[in-house]
């Protein structure tokens, strides 16, 4: 018996801030795209109507592309009956998926598929486990994986899809398990609302308050870039590739999305019995996308290979861009640089200046390598680096580009009794047939070229003809009018036929049993509401400590608080890992965190799992 082919389907996934923003990110090549509602979504800044949802639900389906609603914020006791009736309410619209953080929509028993946020701390096999379990159909994976914690996840739970990040911000501490904003500012990083603490700059000192590194960036990382490791992760058992972002710009989601559907597609041409794209059409851009052209603070594929650990930017929390070339010298008017890229007018330039800080020019006049810039009075020392972080050329190709994505159609004409039949697919769709009555009539010249001519005009349409074959008994003569006609209704009947969604999702119920639920359940769980406690206990759990956003306890009775529990270590990143007997630099045992207002953040260093802890005192 032949071996079956078993084809595996993948989707890069982009985000999108807003309608417009997802239509483009369609039309530049991904197969899914994430957005948030008008609530309970965790980007506040990034919400939209069901309306306009629904508008883009309407355009994904056309190429068999998804769109996943973020519900990814844990719900208060007040809020379960508003947030069950804005998911059904997304549910009637066609959404195909929510991404979610509380187990609150599990137990709503909801009729669409579920996929565990990263916030969900999705680390473990035994925590995988649970989801799948639980009913989830995909699980975003925690950044902090490499490819073999990936391979051995996918291979104890093969029957749950993986989702993990390939491009965009990086958050310090595991998600979901970040409370610093909520301490700091009293806005829940959970709920939505994160203050950005990591992007703060910090004095490192010991534990009698001497400083020991000054005003520097230590949890401000790097921007993942995984795009020469796309292949890796395919066979490490990802089936969905996520873009970071949905607070980006239309030219960041356009650029970012163009470059990894490019590597996807030259994969799944070299390997077609092993992969394919989960949604249809042939996209089409008129810009050469760039990853170092957007904004970005420099790239780490953040452990992901052993190669990737060089993940932090103490200097800034800005963006850099891309390095340009040194500085040969600086006149009263003009900076030589000796680089090869090429400048513009008003392009933006930056370096860090010999005190460790970001500094920032434009470049006013470009001529050759000298940057004439502005203000005029900048200063930069010779042998200093310059980027770019802003390409005035490359935003404009952006604004301009017209993006398009095309739907190939294979097309076959036979004879009907009483007119001619047409047999019409596109690419892992059905087989549609069409018949169209009409009273033949012999042509004197043949008519072949002329039919095939006038059919493959598909002009504004989203079609392309493929491939077309006309199968005739005779050579008949039919008016173009005619031809132009039957061509305008094909193609309306194909757009129906696509356009219909296949809803074959089916509530799953499975039984909480042997899947390793804790009798004790900390505050680190997130549960704030009684539908996430039950599902927990109903799974075993004893006792359940209420999440720290609404947990008194934390405050009044702890001695210390893990507000952040990070894979990144401030030691190794300078140079002074405990574990590292070529170390470099040699601190203190007992280091804290300071904040220009006086605020401590004493840290944990867990070798053994190589991880550190930020710690309050409440």
């Amino acid at each position: 018996m032949p071996l079956v082919e078993c084809v595996k389907e993948i989707e890069l996934l982009s985000p999108a801030r807003n309608v417009e923003i997802g239509i483009e990110a369609i039309k530049c090549g991904a197969d899914a795209v994430y957005i948030g509602a008008s609530n309970f979504g965790a980007r506040h800044a990034a919400v939209n109507s069901v309306e306009d949802i629904k508008r883009l639900v309407e355009y994904a389906h056309i190429y068999s592309a998804k769109v996943y609603v973020t519900l990814n914020t844990i719900l208060y006791e007040n809020e379960l009956a508003e947030a069950e009736k804005l998911a059904r309410s997304l549910i009637d619209i066609g959404v195909d998926a929510f991404i979610t953080q509380d187990l609150a929509y599990r137990a709503m028993q909801l009729d669409i598929p579920l996929h565990a946020s990263t916030q969900m701390d999705n680390r473990t096999i035994e925590r995988v486990r649970q989801l799948e379990s639980w009913g989830f159909e995909q699980a975003v994976l925690a950044r902090e994986l490499g490819l073999n914690e990936i391979k051995l996840i996918h291979d104890a739970c093969p029957n749950i899809k993986l989702e993990a990040f390939v491009h965009g911000a990086l958050c310090v501490s595991y998600s979901g398990r970040c409370y610093a904003s909520q301490f700091c500012f009293n806005r829940s990083a959970n709920r939505g609302r994160c203050a950005q603490f990591c992007r703060l700059a910090f004095d490192l000192e010991d534990n009698k308050g001497k400083v020991l590194v000054k005003n520097k960036y230590l949890l401000s990382l790097k921007d993942m870039n995984r795009s020469s490791h796309i292949e890796e992760m395919l066979d490490a058992g990802i089936c969905s590739l996520k873009i970071e972002g949905r607070l980006k710009d239309v030219g960041y989601v356009k650029n970012v999305t163009a470059y990894y559907s490019e590597i996807l597609n030259d994969i799944v041409n070299r390997r077609p019995h092993e992969f394919k794209r989960s949604s249809r059409g042939t996209c089409n851009v008129n810009f050469q996308p760039d990853l170092s052209k957007s904004f970005n603070r420099g790239f780490t594929n953040y452990f992901l290979t052993p190669s990737g650990n060089n993940i932090c930017s103490i200097d800034t929390p800005k963006s850099i861009g891309e390095k340009i070339g040194l500085v040969e010298m600086q006149t009263k008017d003009y900076i030589l640089f000796n680089g090869d890229k090429m400048l513009y007018n008003g392009d933006g330039i930056c370096f860090i200046n010999d005190k460790g800080i970001l500094e920032g020019f434009r470049a006013n006049k470009v001529v050759g390598n000298k940057i004439y810039p502005f203000p005029s009075n900048i200063k930069v020392n010779n042998n200093t680096c310059l980027y770019r972080n802003r390409n005035i050329d490359f935003e404009k190709k952006l604004q301009r580009s017209e993006s398009n994505r095309l739907i190939n159609i294979n097309l076959i004409m036979e004879d009907g009794d009483d007119g001619f039949i047409f047999f019409v697919s596109v690419p892992d769709g059905p087989l549609v047939k069409i018949e169209k009555k009409f009273v033949k009539e012999i042509a004197r010249t043949s008519q072949t070229e002329r039919i095939l001519k006038e059919l493959s005009k598909t002009g504004d349409s989203i079609f392309k003809i493929n491939t077309m074959k006309i199968n005739l008994s005779d050579n008949y003569f039919i008016p173009g009018s005619i031809l132009s006609q039957w061509r305008r209704e094909i193609l309306t009947e194909m757009l129906k036929v696509i356009c219909v969604k296949q809803n074959d999702f089916v509530v799953k119920n499975n039984e909480c049993q042997d899947i390793g639920i804790p009798d004790n359940i900390d505050y680190t769980y997130n549960i704030s509401n009684s539908l996430a406690s039950k599902v927990y206990t109903d799974g075993g759990a004893k006792v359940i400590q209420p999440a720290y956003e609404i947990n008194t306890r934390v405050s009044t009775e702890m001695s210390t608080v893990v507000i952040m529990t990070c894979k990144h270590c401030i030691r190794r990143a300078l140079g002074a890992c405990l574990k590292d007997k070529r170390k470099k630099v040699s601190l203190p045992l007992s280091l804290q965190l300071s904040l220009p207002d006086g605020r401590k953040f004493p840290l944990s260093f867990d070798c053994d799992k190589c991880e550190m802890k930020v710690l309050v005192k409440p």
